[in-house]
């Protein structure tokens, strides 16, 4: 039996605030993950959570990313560079950590903002989240698709250019993009344990590839490739207007390829190869132990993942001198320019199998957030419901893997893949300033992890987000700032009048209880 305190506290139950900035409390959240028909199934384990992790982080970034930085931007010294994005991303992954551990409920950056920074602004982060993960997914499914349709090129099958996808302006049908997700959909609502096995898989094969690079590669080192180590600064081409970033439109700062400044554009870049450790968190609700496991999975894959980055692009480069390498595909074609191109098949095949995991865990995140603005009324409780058997939220995750799968056929996403970026680090930004202000407002809640050096760690991790948002394109934050348009749009037409802490307070005046709860769910099936 509950104690009458705990009913009748509006800081403990209904939050704090109304109106658009009402909060949900944290314990109001941990209760609802309980509800019958709303309840995900607590499959997952701190090896689990890590192998997540890395699997979504490491993708492009690292068979790709790796050469075209170096040779662009920052030459030998990008494995500095490296190891710069992975400071910043560390702040981010301390506050993430506090945040999952002490409030362990599915919708990661939408569920912290809703317990610190209230309802419109948890809004906004979901929807934010909701095209981030959707894009992403999509860029991921099409760059998949590439990768496939050369191995079977090189194996004399080729595939008619209508199922090719969209190239050169001509409009295709992405067949191979299509199926993926499909298929990867139909796994996720099978359930995370199996979701989580066939992830393993895949990022053994792909750590193995990774490793394989390293290992071989370093036999084929040539100490003359690090000289210079760090070239000469050469001033960035290219003018200015919406292609440029919003720091040169704003400040008339025109940053250098290479050089010293070199090293730390190129680490506004590189950063996104890291993008993904933050997924870890949506993952929080279904883990067994989150207190302990979710700090582990989210600093523990960050970790390994630094590492292995940094190992890579220092024998990439000491393989192949940087201007020689390629854009493409620089890991296989710096094995090719040493006269071993098996390794470079070995190489392509796991870039295939790594971004299939690298799909798999955006459209998790993804379905997870969804679902979680779902069960709060902000978006039709229908979706929120899990399967009788599975314990998956199968409707949430069937409408958008249909979605991505739509979008990754038809559409070819070059200028769309930023609208990644800047979603990503909109939240991190929100979840630093959401971890200052429940240490203020609510000190007396239990963490399993606490964020160290507070304020500076969430202060240092706001202006790091800042500054790598404003070295993207003055176009990308005009369509970012569309899309936030139409999602408060959304919100005034429908969240804001569904809402279930919007419901309780109105019925019951500051309070949630249990009978207004029940009262907004929707008939079984």
């Amino acid at each position: 039996m509950t104690s009458p305190q705990k009913v009748t506290s509006p800081q403990k139950v209904g939050g704090r605030g109304g109106g658009l900035l009402r909060t949900k409390s944290v314990e109001q959240s941990i209760e609802e993950t309980d509800e019958p028909r709303h309840a995900l199934r607590k499959s997952l384990s701190g090896l689990d959570l890590t192998v997540f992790g890395v699997g979504v982080i490491i993708g492009t970034g690292i068979f790709v990313l790796t050469g075209k930085i170096a040779k662009e931007t920052a030459g030998p010294a990008v494995a500095l560079s490296f190891v710069l994005a992975g400071v910043v991303c560390a702040l981010a992954a301390l506050c993430y950590a506090e945040f999952a551990s002490t409030v362990p409920v599915a919708g990661s950056a939408y569920t912290f903002s809703y317990a610190s920074l209230g309802e419109l602004p948890a809004w906004i982060i979901g929807w934010d989240l909701v095209l981030e993960l959707a894009l992403g997914c999509a860029v991921v499914a099409v760059g998949w698709s590439g990768y496939i349709r050369s191995l079977l090129s090189s194996a004399g099958w080729n595939l008619p250019p209508e199922l090719s996808g969209t190239h050169g302006g001509v409009l295709g049908f992405d067949l191979l993009a299509c199926v993926l997700v499909l298929a990867l959909t139909g796994i996720l609502v099978l359930g995370m344990k199996l979701s989580s096995r066939v992830t393993s898989v895949v990022v053994g094969v792909k750590v193995t590839v990774v490793l394989i690079v390293i290992v071989v590669g370093s036999f084929f080192i040539s100490g003359a490739h690090y000289r210079p180590f760090i070239p000469h600064a050469r001033p960035t081409e290219g003018g200015g207007g919406m292609t440029a970033p919003l720091s040169q439109d704003l400040f008339g700062f025109v940053p250098s390829n290479f050089g010293v400044m070199g090293v730390f554009a190129a680490a506004a870049v590189v950063f996104f190869a890291f993008i993904g450790f933050d997924i870890v968190a949506t993952a929080a609700e279904e883990t067994r132990n989150p207190k302990r496991d979710m700090p582990r999975g989210i600093i523990g894959s960050l970790l390994i993942c630094t590492v292995l980055y940094v190992a890579v692009s220092v024998v990439v480069t000491g393989m192949q001198k940087y201007d020689k390498l390629t854009v493409d595909a620089p890991l296989a074609d710096a094995f090719k320019s040493v006269g071993h191109p098996f390794w470079a098949g070995v190489i392509s095949f796991g870039a295939a199998v790594g971004l299939t995991s690298v799909c798999m865990i955006l459209l998790l995140g993804q379905s997870r957030v969804f679902f979680a603005m779902s069960r709060d009324g902000l978006l039709p409780r229908f979706f929120s419901q899990v399967h009788p058997r599975f314990g998956t939220p199968y409707r949430s995750t069937v409408l958008l893997g249909v979605v991505v799968a739509a979008v990754a056929g038809f559409t070819s996403i070059n200028t769309l893949a930023e609208l990644v970026n800047i979603g990503t680090l909109f939240a991190f930004l929100v979840v630093a300033v959401g971890v200052l202000i429940l240490r203020r407002t609510r000190p007396d809640l239990p963490r399993a992890f606490r964020t160290p050096l507070v304020p500076l760690v969430p202060i240092l991790s706001v202006l790091a987000s800042l500054w790598l948002m404003l070295n993207l394109p003055a176009e990308t934050w005009l369509r970012f700032g569309i899309w936030m348009v139409v999602g408060v749009v959304v919100y005034a037409a429908y969240g804001r009048r569904h809402s279930r802490i919007g419901k309780g307070r109105r019925g019951a005046g500051g309070t949630v209880p249990r009978q207004a709860r029940e009262e907004a769910e929707p008939p079984a099936g």
